[in-house]
């Protein structure tokens, strides 16, 4: 099979589809794989790289999208890529359709097969494509979160672990999933006092046994939250849903009860965001105010760290890389997880999840 990696063009976004070692493994095992020029260029991995893995380079994208018969990304194609995908290819990166019917609606157009790395699942229940940027994503938060803590960046004007004879951060993270334990992890490890919830009693039990009295455990009701963010110095949004939109667990009437300064991160802003002031930001203006808080909402944060990110990434696809190029579309109906990838075929959005998100599409 022909696999091709285009550059990634969404704002500030420095990870590639494949690194070289990838690369060299698909060659081995007698595949070919088309790497547009300087693809590579984010994680520090030039041409020459991609070629002494057995690479070829191609001058531009719209050479990869022409002749792949599988197009190999990390972030969700953008309106001038996906009008050049086809139906006899396939299509595997994050896509995130449920907050972004454009994009899925176009991918259906395309008539391509269309397989989302965050729906993909393991034997046990987890996301196992999602996991490795869940873990950037919860570490960056905090450290996002306390960098904007500072008066100079809109702030309270605190530093997260204090000093002796003064009070540290106070950080909420709601959600005790893959990010919530990395931010948990992070921001006890800078001197925060945490507070994490979560509404499953024995993802909790879970927490407190492997943190043990350094953070603070919290059955998830809309009670309970609402008192604890008018305590905290940074929220932390990390709620996952596979595949659908984030609920909504802080409203805009709640800000006016916060501490002026505040910092809310929202994590879960791929899938919409889970604060209702929540809006996507790029790198190069990661932050915005809203009633005196201020809110980061990078939609693609593992971004600013693209070689641990695309390092930790390929780890994860490829082999589910190797299996579709080996198989084509028959490798899902031989692993029935990658199966659960499957997001877009034959010209329909076929992810149950997306499809009570968007709705039908809107008569033209």
């Amino acid at each position: 099979m022909l696999i091709g990696v285009p550059k990634e063009i969404k704002t500030r976004e420095f990870r590639v589809g494949l690194v070289p070692s990838s690369v060299a493994e698909l060659v081995r095992r007698g595949h070919d794989v088309l790497i547009e020029t300087q693809a590579g260029a984010g994680i520090g991995a030039n041409d020459d790289e991609y070629k002494a893995a057995g690479a070829t380079i191609a001058a531009n994208a719209a050479d990869v999208f022409a002749k792949a018969d599988m197009i190999v990304k990390v972030k969700e194609p953008q309106p001038s890529e996906w009008v050049q995908l086809s139906s006899n290819q396939i299509l595997f990166t994050y896509l995130h359709l449920a907050a972004d019917a454009p994009q899925a609606y176009g991918l259906a157009d395309s008539g391509c097969t269309a397989i989302a790395y965050e729906t993909i699942t393991d034997h046990a229940g987890g996301l196992p494509l999602l996991a490795p940027m869940s873990e950037v994503a919860g570490r960056l938060a905090v450290i996002e979160g306390a960098s904007h803590l500072k008066a100079n960046a809109g702030g309270r004007g605190i530093l997260i672990s204090g000093v002796p004879g003064t009070a540290p951060a106070e950080v909420v993270v709601i959600g005790g999933g893959v990010v919530g334990v990395n931010a948990a992890k992070m921001a006890v490890g800078l001197g925060a006092r945490v507070t994490v919830f979560d509404r499953s009693v024995p993802r909790l039990r879970y927490l407190s046994d492997i943190f043990g009295n350094s953070i603070t455990t919290r059955y998830s009701n809309n009670a309970v939250l609402a008192e604890a963010i008018t305590q905290a110095d940074m929220v932390i949004g990390a709620v996952l849903v596979p595949g659908a939109s984030a609920p909504k667990l802080v409203s805009k009437a709640q800000l006016s009860t916060m501490k002026p300064g505040a910092v809310l991160v929202d994590v879960a802003i791929d899938q919409g965001g889970c604060f209702e002031t929540s809006r996507p930001t790029t790198h190069d203006e990661p932050t915005y105010m809203v009633d005196g808080i201020v809110h980061y909402c990078v939609a693609n944060m593992p971004g600013s760290v693209p070689r641990t990110s695309s390092e930790a990434l390929n780890n994860a696809t490829l082999p589910h890389v190797i299996a579709l190029a080996e198989k084509g579309v028959k490798a899902l109906d031989d692993d029935p997880h990658l199966a659960n990838g499957l997001n877009v075929a034959g010209g329909k959005i076929v992810y149950q999840a997306v499809l009570d998100a968007i709705g039908a599409r809107p008569a033209a």
